[in-house]
C-alpha cells in the first residue's frame, strides 16, 4: 500500500468516518480508531475536541493540507465579507486540485494533487502545476491532450459513486470543466457532515 493511500485510510480511521465516501474505506469494516488502543471505548469529546476534529476532518478531506496552508486559507476567509465558515468552504473548493477532483478527472483528492503537480492540467489554455492555484469564476480547466487516455482519468470518469456538483460544468467527452461559481457549504457534496462553524470557533479561541 502506498504511503499516500495508507495516510488516506489513517485519516478515515482517526475520524471514525468515511470522509470521502470511498467503498474501500476501512471504516466500512472497523469503526474504531487505528492503533493498539483504537478499540477502547470513545469518551465524550469536549468542545475543544469537537472543534479540533472538525478542523482535522476538513483539512484531511482536501488532501491533508498542512496547518500552515489551512490557517492561511482561514485567515483569508476571515478577511472577506460574509460568513467566515461559508467563505472557508468557497476558498477550499476553488483550489485547482479540488476542482479537478470535483470534475471527476481523477478518483481521489490525493490523485488530483499529484495529477496537477505532474503538469496534466491546463487552466484557460495554460499549463498550471500548482495544486493550490485558485480558480476564478468562468475559468476553463482541461486535461492536456496527452493525458486524456491515462488509466487514472478513465477510471475516475467511470465512477458511479459521485456526481459533478452544479457549480462546475464538466464535459467528459472533451475533458474540460468550467468553474461556474464559488459554492456555499450546502452546495458541496461532502459524504459526511462538515462543520466549518466549529473550525471558526477553534481558531477564534486558539
Amino acid at each position: 500500500m502506498t504511503k499516500r493511500t495508507s495516510a488516506k485510510y489513517k485519516i478515515d480511521r482517526r475520524m471514525g468516518e468515511n470522509i470521502w465516501g470511498r467503498p474501500k474505506s476501512p471504516v466500512n469494516r472497523r469503526e474504531y480508531g487505528p492503533g493498539q488502543h483504537g478499540q477502547r471505548r470513545k469518551g465524550k469529546l469536549s468542545d475543544f475536541g469537537l472543534q479540533l476534529r472538525a478542523k482535522q476532518k476538513l483539512k484531511g478531506y482536501y488532501g491533508d493540507l498542512t496547518e500552515k496552508q489551512f490557517r492561511r486559507i482561514y485567515a483569508e476567509a476571515e478577511r472577506v465579507k460574509g460568513d467566515t465558515g461559508e467563505n472557508l468552504i468557497g476558498l477550499l473548493e476553488r483550489r485547482l486540485d479540488a476542482v479537478v477532483y470535483r470534475a471527476k478527472f481523477v478518483p481521489t483528492v490525493f490523485a488530483a494533487r499529484q495529477f496537477v503537480n505532474h503538469g496534466h492540467v491546463k487552466v484557460n489554455g495554460k499549463r498550471v502545476n500548482i495544486p493550490s492555484y485558485r480558480v476564478k469564476e468562468g475559468d476553463v480547466i482541461e486535461v492536456r491532450d496527452k493525458s486524456k487516455q491515462l488509466a487514472v482519468v478513465l477510471e475516475a470518469v467511470g465512477l458511479a459513486e459521485r456526481d459533478v456538483p452544479d457549480y462546475i460544468d464538466a464535459d467528459h467527452s472533451k475533458m474540460t470543466a468550467t468553474f461556474v461559481r464559488a459554492p456555499g457549504l450546502s452546495d458541496v457534496p461532502y459524504p459526511v457532515m462538515m462543520e466549518p462553524n466549529l473550525v471558526v470557533e477553534f481558531y477564534a479561541k486558539n
